[in-house]
């Protein structure tokens, strides 16, 4: 074959990827659901999720498979807080029931999001939320050692107030105490089979919400959930590859993931093999508290599938998808 009809090849193969019909995994970071500053205001979260689903219309139009999983760090948040101002007077909400209770009202809202920018698409695919539980392992060393902050910044005298009911707060100097849970590795999502068979009956899936809840397996087919938060990109990873998903994308607050960020050299990541995007995550150039862990989540994705892992910014996943913006990691 000479050069010149390889290159054609190559181009028909990448177009006929970008262009086909696709089951995509679509994460929506927490900015996607919240209002300015992480408002959690019903109005605010309301508007955000209007304004994601109207986005998530346009890639269900070109006829993809979606899968939508989402944050929900400040609506636990909002939950905790409750939790410690009637800490005397009521029983706290257990932090898997706490997940579980956002599973159900942030999918209340998209659920009411979505069928109307699907309807104003002249779609008549119905949208559908599925709770979703993730197994850990009890023996994940993360229960031995919690570090994932969660909650508000609280005085001291509330945080020794909520330690005497078993948690665990750390002390951030100025900024005040923070409680910290386990963040043990996902295992296997249980509701993977059924979300996959809604997904063959043509339905926009809305599940794994907020990493899902965390449960482990005391004996076969029986569980019970655990005080424990699930990283949401990594449970994203998981439930892709277990509904065979062809895309995960990452939709974060911005357009591309950067080289040498912050420097006169910086440069945006468009298109680039898995093993280029892991040896610059080895050379430091993703903080671990920001883009770090995308990034790992989508190399991750593209070594276990051999499909498509996307970063980049809400309003361009269409584009994205299509393999026109963000950046997009491919084996």
């Amino acid at each position: 074959m000479s050069v010149l009809r390889w290159v054609d090849h190559f181009s028909m193969v990448a177009c006929i990827w970008y262009t086909s019909v696709m089951r995509i995994v679509l994460a929506l970071g927490g900015n996607a659901l919240t209002g300015v500053n992480e408002s959690v205001r019903v109005d605010h979260q309301i508007a955000a999720v209007e304004a994601a689903s109207a986005q998530v219309a346009h890639l269900v139009a070109q006829g993809h498979q979606l899968l939508l999983s989402h944050g929900n760090g400040p609506q636990v948040g909002n939950i905790l807080a409750k939790n410690d101002i009637a800490a005397y007077f009521l029983s706290p909400v257990p932090l898997d029931w706490c997940v579980a209770n956002t599973q159900g009202s942030i999918g209340f809202i998209l659920l009411n999001a979505l069928s109307g920018a699907l309807q104003e698409q002249g779609l008549e695919i119905a949208p559908t939320v599925v709770v979703s539980r993730t197994v850990v392992d009890p023996e994940d060393p993360a229960f031995s050692a919690p570090t994932k902050p969660i909650g508000r910044h609280v005085d001291v005298e509330t945080a020794e107030r909520l330690i005497k009911l078993g948690q665990t707060w750390v002390d951030h100097g100025d900024a005040g105490w923070r409680r910290v849970v386990p963040s043990p590795r996902p295992l296997r999502i249980i509701e993977a089979p059924a979300i996959s068979a809604l997904l063959d009956a043509g339905f926009l899936v809305v599940g794994g919400g907020g990493g899902g809840i965390p449960v482990v397996e005391k004996s076969p087919g029986h569980f019970a959930g655990v005080e424990a938060v699930i990283d949401k990109d990594l449970n994203s990873v998981l439930l892709a590859d277990q509904i065979s998903a062809d895309t995960l994308v990452l939709a974060t607050n911005v357009d591309n993931a950067w080289l040498d960020w912050g420097t006169v050299r910086a440069r945006a990541i468009g298109e680039i093999d898995v093993a280029t995007m892991r040896q610059h995550l080895a050379d430091g150039q993703f903080p671990p508290g920001s883009m770090g862990p995308k990034v790992d989540a989508v190399c991750s994705f593209v070594e276990a599938t051999g499909g498509r892992g996307i970063i980049t910014r809400l309003e361009k996943i269409t584009d994205a998808v299509a393999g026109q913006a963000g950046t997009v990691v491919v084996p």
